[in-house]
């Protein structure tokens, strides 16, 4: 039988449902609270986590642009008290729905196995000390002061042995990180952390291929096999078999999007008689690493607008400045702010505001209207960023 031909969809219709799904076309959409966290990962699938701190850091920016009255506690609590989060790797360091743990687990046996390129000079000795200190609670790096510093292997490596075999064990899956404080993390022995006899079981391959595509159409809407295993080539051809048998059954459409070539993209038939809906024409500040953003030729293809993310270009060459943060005012990416908190003095600091899309074509008083709008964001993105 043969296939039916591509769904046709524009860049704007595309760009419009994937908003829808990013819950970026409403206010609030996941109320406040703990709960509103755990209900953001969870629709999500995940939340990166970066180091950076020119402004607030990403985990905490990015829950802040889809929950308005979040607070940094409201994280803190999913994570160490309602345990609704953890902490794992995904295409990077990022929070992730408890519910999910049983895909990440054939990825840590596999480091128990195989061990974890980044860590391979831990040694056995510094792996039962961490061990044998976690059997007795919770801790942190600080609290291991009696380690014999080595030379670091790269920039971002610790002199600590100890501090090395806490992050192979993290890997690993033997321990989690159960608190933050800052960028300091507190590991604990996962079971105790999480109350379990045992963890959850580990999921096949099969339905880790199934978990990927349905987290990808929850918080995507149009997918491709790039948007889907992000980062994680070695997943394509399950998921293409997966997206395959699918469309036989009528579950996914094949989607013919503007400007893709011969790149596929696939949809659910729901998603896309949402396609011409209008947003609330809210403006969001983003985060360079929001998930709207991190698929830097996914962005591009949908929104024409390529971010350039600028902190380790040299000074000269910077298009955006240092830590650009891409403005979304309802369907469109209309300019690139760089930002910068000044803890000591209070304050946001406008380093550079460059126009971008329908941003630099608007003219007169479109472009004062659209200034004013995206100042007024602006103040109560310096109050988020100032407060507690």
């Amino acid at each position: 039988m043969p296939r039916a031909k591509p769904f046709p969809l524009s860049q704007r219709d595309a760009r419009r449902i994937w908003l829808s799904a990013q819950r970026l076309d409403v206010a609030a959409p996941f109320g406040k609270g703990p709960q509103a966290v755990a209900d953001a990962v969870a629709h999500l699938g995940y939340v990166q986590i970066d180091t950076i701190n020119v402004i607030e850091r990403c985990h905490h920016h990015i829950l802040y642009t889809r929950i308005p009255d979040y607070r940094r506690a409201d994280l803190r609590e999913a994570q160490s008290i309602e345990k609704s989060v953890f902490e794992y790797w995904t295409h990077a360091l990022s929070y992730v729905p408890t519910r999910d743990f049983r895909f990440f687990v054939p990825d840590m046996r596999l480091h128990r196995r195989e061990g974890h390129r980044w860590f391979a000079s831990v040694k056995p000795a510094d792996t039962s000390k961490v061990m044998r200190l976690l059997r007795r609670g919770a801790l942190t790096i600080r609290d291991i002061e009696d380690d014999e510093l080595t030379e670091k292997e790269h920039l971002w490596a610790s002199r600590k042995p100890s501090k090395r075999a806490l992050q192979l064990a993290f890997y690993e899956g033997r321990v989690t990180i159960c608190e933050r404080n800052g960028m300091l993390k507190t590991y604990a022995l996962i079971e105790r952390h999480f109350g379990w006899g045992k963890p959850p079981k580990a999921a096949t391959t099969a339905e880790i291929s199934a978990y990927l595509l349905e987290r990808a159409l929850r918080s995507q809407g149009v997918v491709s096999l790039d948007s889907i295993c992000h980062l994680d080539a070695p997943r394509k051809q399950q998921v293409a078999r997966l997206i395959d048998a699918r469309m036989r059954r009528g579950e996914l459409v094949a989607v013919a999007l503007e400007g893709a070539g011969r790149q596929e993209h696939w949809a659910l038939p729901a998603a896309l008689e949402t396609k011409g809906e209008d947003s609330l024409d809210l403006v969001h500040i983003l985060s360079p690493f929001d998930p709207l953003i991190i698929q830097r030729k996914r962005t591009k293809l949908f929104f024409d607008y390529e971010h350039r993310f600028e902190a380790y270009v040299p000074k000269v060459k910077r298009k955006f400045g240092y830590f650009a943060l891409p403005v979304l005012v309802g369907d469109d990416i209309v300019a690139a702010i760089d930002l910068k908190t000044d803890r000591q003095n209070r304050k946001l600091l406008l380093q550079k505001w460059t126009w971008v899309g329908q941003g630099r074509a608007a003219r007169g008083k479109a472009r004062k209207d659209l200034k004013r709008r995206i100042e007024e964001e602006l103040e109560r993105f310096e109050r988020f960023q100032l407060g507690q």
